[in-house]
């Protein structure tokens, strides 16, 4: 189905560990403590010219594919892809498999989108309009860390928000469509999905924003409402915080 390797420049292995684990240089290799095991002196090796890692206290070792699939939580596949991104490389399908390049960046484009709303829902949640959304925050327990960690924010009320904001265009509004984020009612005018809630965004194992689930201010319904499925939320995929657990 896949080819099963990449030919990749000489640094690649140094250049995404250290990306991910701060390394030292010392001769022709690199050090670093392991990022797969609590330790105070640095065992993770990495040698840039052979291509490969070793941790000569818990005994990890492999190439940047290992390292990606074991750091980032990634399947074989999402590794290939992502590693032939990083080079500007085309992964080779066999007929009638994998998504086409056209797919491909649609679904960049969704993550690229989700994350500008996201930082837009934050922005909304320090304004004074969303006093309510913090006291309701605040009563729940929930500390100033804690809203920044998980990136709580607030959907403003009102019917276009999103709609003024991100979808300027035909084009833009059918992103919007395709992401969730609207809703088109019989008559064929689109509306914000998300408004007057706050907003807790769900992230798939890589940390990328790929939908979102909204808390209602006040007595309206559903109390609970979330993004619908869509090409990158499946909702029996997912668990909510399991990515900023696992980032501790």
């Amino acid at each position: 189905m896949y080819l099963l390797a990449i030919c990749l420049p000489e640094p690649t292995s140094s250049i995404l560990i250290d990306a991910r684990v701060k390394l030292k240089k010392q001769g022709k290799n690199f050090h670093a403590c392991c990022p797969f095991h609590n330790e105070k002196t640095p065992l993770f090796t990495v040698n840039g010219e052979k291509q490969f890692y070793h941790c000569f206290g818990c005994g990890a070792h492999g190439n940047a594919i290992d390292f990606l699939m074991n750091y980032d939580k990634l399947e074989f596949v999402e590794t290939v892809e992502e590693l032939a991104a990083m080079h500007n490389l085309e992964v080779p399908y066999e007929a009638g498999n994998g998504p086409s390049q056209i797919e491909r960046h649609q679904r960049q484009n969704l993550y690229q989108l989700l994350d500008g709303l996201n930082a837009f829902y934050q922005q909304s949640l320090m304004q004074p309009a969303a006093d309510p959304a913090r006291q309701y925050l605040a009563k729940r327990g929930l500390s100033s860390e804690v809203i920044t960690r998980f990136a709580i924010g607030y959907a403003p009320p009102g019917w276009d928000n999103v709609l003024k904001r991100f979808g300027g265009n035909q084009e833009n509004r059918q992103s919007l469509i395709d992401a969730g984020m609207l809703v088109t009612n019989d008559q064929g005018r689109s509306y914000d999905r998300f408004r007057e809630r706050v907003m807790f965004p769900i992230r798939d194992k890589r940390g990328r924003v790929i939908g979102f689930g909204g808390r209602v201010l006040g007595d309206a319904l559903p109390k609970y409402l979330n993004s619908p499925e869509t090409d990158i939320f499946h909702k029996g995929r997912q668990l909510y915080g399991l990515y900023e657990a696992a980032a501790g």
